[in-house]
This record gives C-alpha cells, sequence and structure tokens, in this order.
C-alpha cells in the first residue's frame, strides 16, 4: 500500500500541476487586462499601472526581459507620417518596439526623463504598430513563473517552504491566507451537518423504501426524492427563509452567531441534496440484494435486521465511501447560494464577493485549493476502498 501511495502521491503532482496551467490559462491569458477590470474605466492611468505590475499582469507570459508599460500610448493601425509618442507616466528607462508595413521591426531605447519621442514612416512603408515596455534583469520573472510561487515558494529560513502566496485581497487588501482561514471554519459549521444529514437520512430512508419495496411507503419516498431533485436549490432556498423565517419566524435568515443561525440553512440543504442520495442508495441497495449470498441469508430465515444491518450496509460499502468522497471536497469550500444568502461568512461567501469584485487573486487561490481538495480526497477514498473490502488490492 505504502508504494502505491508514494505513486498516486507523484501523480497527484503532476495533476495539480495541470490544473495550476489551466488556472494560469484562465487568468492570465484569456482574462484581458485584470487591473483594467479591477480599478474599472475611470481609474488613473497611473494606478492602472500600479495594479499591473502588483498583480504581475505587464510580465511576460512565460520568459523574456521586457514588460508592458504605459509610459507611452502604444499605437496600432497605420501611419504614413512621423509619429511623435509624448510620455504619459514617469516610468524609467523605456524600450519602443516599432513594426513597419514592408515587416521591418526595430527597438528604440528612450531614457527616463524624455518627454517625447518620434518614430519616422513613409506613405509607401507606413507605420503599423508601436508598443512601450520596460525591462528586467532576470528573464524568468514571467506571469507563469510568478502563479508558481503563489501555489509554492522556497525560502533560505526555517520552515523553506511556504505555500498560497497570493498576497493580498484586491479589495480589503487583507492577505488572501487569512481570508481563506476565516472562512474556513464558518464553511465547515455550515456544510459538516449538511453532509452527514444527507449521508445518514439518505441511507435511512433507502433502507426503508428498499425493505417496503413496491409498496405504498416505497412510493412515497421515491417520490419525494424526485421533488427534491427536481426543484431549484434557490427556489428551495426562498421558499425556506419565507415560510420558515419570515412567515412563521422560527429561525433567523441573516448572520452568524450561535446555533439558531445554522439551523434554517442546514435544514434547507438537506432537503435539497437528499433526493439524489435516496435514488443513489436505494438503487445501490436493491442491486445487492439481489446477489445469492443475501437469497441465501433471507432463505435461512435471517432478520431483516441482520440482513440489512450486517450484511448489506456492509458489502455495499464501497459505493457509499464513492458517495462520501465526492461529497467531502464540499466541506472545505462551502456552498456559494447558501452563504450568500444566509450571510455566512464562509468561503463560498467569500467566493461570491470576489466574483463581484473581480478579485483575482481570491479566485485563483479558491480555484487551486478546490483542486487540491479533490485530488487529496479521491487517494483518500482509493485507500478506504482497500480498508472496506479486502478483496480490492492497491496496486
Amino acid at each position: 500500500m505504502l508504494k502505491y501511495i508514494i505513486r498516486r502521491t507523484f501523480y497527484s503532482l503532476w495533476v495539480i500541476f495541470g490544473v495550476l496551467l489551466l488556472t494560469f490559462a484562465l487568468f492570465n491569458v484569456a482574462s484581458g487586462d485584470p487591473a483594467a477590470a479591477v480599478l474599472g474605466k475611470n481609474a488613473k492611468l497611473a494606478e492602472v499601472e500600479a495594479m499591473r505590475r502588483e498583480l504581475g499582469s505587464d510580465l511576460p507570459l512565460f520568459f523574456g526581459r521586457l514588460c508592458r508599460s504605459a509610459a507611452f500610448a502604444e499605437f496600432s493601425g497605420s501611419s504614413g507620417e512621423p509619429h511623435t509618442f509624448v510620455r504619459q507616466l514617469d516610468t524609467g528607462n523605456i524600450t519602443a518596439c516599432a513594426k513597419w508595413k514592408n515587416g521591418e521591426s526595430k527597438e528604440f531605447d528612450i531614457p527616463d526623463g524624455q518627454k517625447d519621442f518620434t518614430i519616422h514612416a513613409t506613405v509607401d512603408n507606413p507605420l503599423i504598430s508601436c508598443k512601450f515596455y520596460r525591462r528586467q534583469e532576470t528573464p524568468w520573472n514571467s506571469q507563469f513563473f510568478r502563479a508558481v510561487k503563489e501555489l509554492i515558494s522556497f525560502k533560505k529560513d526555517f520552515p523553506y517552504v511556504s505555500f498560497f502566496n497570493f498576497g493580498n485581497t484586491l479589495m480589503t487588501r487583507e492577505p488572501v491566507i487569512e481570508v481563506l482561514k476565516r472562512g474556513i471554519l464558518p464553511s465547515l459549521s455550515l456544510m459538516l451537518p449538511i453532509f452527514a444529514g444527507e449521508i445518514l437520512f439518505g441511507i435511512i430512508f433507502a433502507l426503508l423504501a428498499v425493505y417496503f419495496a413496491g409498496m405504498a411507503i416505497d412510493r412515497m419516498i421515491q417520490i419525494a426524492a424526485v421533488i427534491s431533485m427536481s426543484m431549484s436549490y434557490l427556489v428551495i432556498i426562498i421558499f425556506g427563509q419565507w415560510f420558515l423565517g419570515y412567515n412563521l419566524n422560527l429561525f433567523p435568515v441573516w448572520g452568524y452567531g450561535g446555533i439558531n443561525y445554522f439551523i434554517l440553512p442546514v435544514i434547507i440543504g438537506i432537503a435539497s441534496g437528499i433526493g439524489n442520495n435516496i435514488r443513489f442508495f436505494r438503487t445501490v441497495f436493491i442491486n445487492e440484494l439481489q446477489k445469492e449470498y443475501l437469497r441465501t441469508a433471507w432463505a435461512k430465515g435471517a432478520s431483516g435486521k441482520t440482513v440489512f444491518g450486517k450484511h448489506l450496509l456492509k458489502n455495499a460499502m464501497v459505493q457509499i465511501i464513492t458517495k462520501v468522497g465526492t461529497g467531502l471536497p464540499f466541506l472545505f469550500t462551502g456552498s456559494l447560494l447558501l452563504e450568500s444568502f444566509f450571510g455566512i461568512p464562509g468561503l463560498g461567501f467569500a467566493g461570491m464577493e470576489a466574483l463581484y469584485d473581480s478579485d483575482i487573486q481570491m479566485l485563483k487561490a479558491l480555484v487551486l485549493m478546490s483542486a487540491i481538495i479533490f485530488i487529496v480526497m479521491n487517494l483518500l477514498t482509493d485507500i478506504a476502498y482497500a480498508w472496506a473490502d479486502p478483496r480490492i488490492k492497491l496496486e
């Protein structure tokens, strides 16, 4: 088993690297200019340039010494006359990269303090583009390697390695890692009872449906499960808040305090997710009951308690572990809708705020943390298979 764990851990590192590449492509390549998105169209040019420096969006993607600069306004089009560029920002020495229609390209160094810069062109060979950059000392300081360092970086002093170095959130300027730490407990306080309730009541009602298979109780349970699966999560939340919160005034509908603040969202969460679990476990149990060893137990006069409690649940444990394993990661990431509607300051609430505020750093941290948790839980689930069924060999 130890060799299997080591091998799976090694494979998991490659999966994490793949997730890092996808996250990098999503946030750094396809998302456009994050500084402009965060600051808005009315932001001053100096503020946008400072935000680009902070986010590293001005750096080359993978490798290079040239970093994009807004010291001069870029040109793109066609100009057959001399074109003069006026310095907008005092950001030190600048390199201009110009291209002409005949395919010629050339770099020009503009020293610090020079306020304007002119490029000559003719009607026969017009200027088609000119971009401006600042030079950096090392070519390895790129957006990609910055993304890797955000996930893991090495230091000279103890503990020599640090994780989740995402800097500060763009809105509140708090360290991202502190926001994550603060949101884990509220998310667990909400999601743990929901998860336990969905699994426990799902198994109980599935066993009842199987025990009374084909009878009225079975049909009622199946109808309730289908209704739970068919109703929108949003509709259940709104109805629960209105009926149990505003109408009957049984529970508070907003805030994070004592246990009474969690009762209503937990009830809604269980009501929304239990239907899928009932149908899943009912199918598993019915398939298991059709196997020869359980029919033999019934034929020998074994009680329902023995058949269901000792044999059925034990031999269906692999499927139960599968269901548990797929749901465990959500304990840590929270529920976006529940936390947003009930004002619970968990990771789901933080994720919604990050979406509204275009907080790139917070969103990247949540995406990568969720991926790592899923990978770890998949490994633990595979190990649990071997514990539940000795016939399964981890090789």
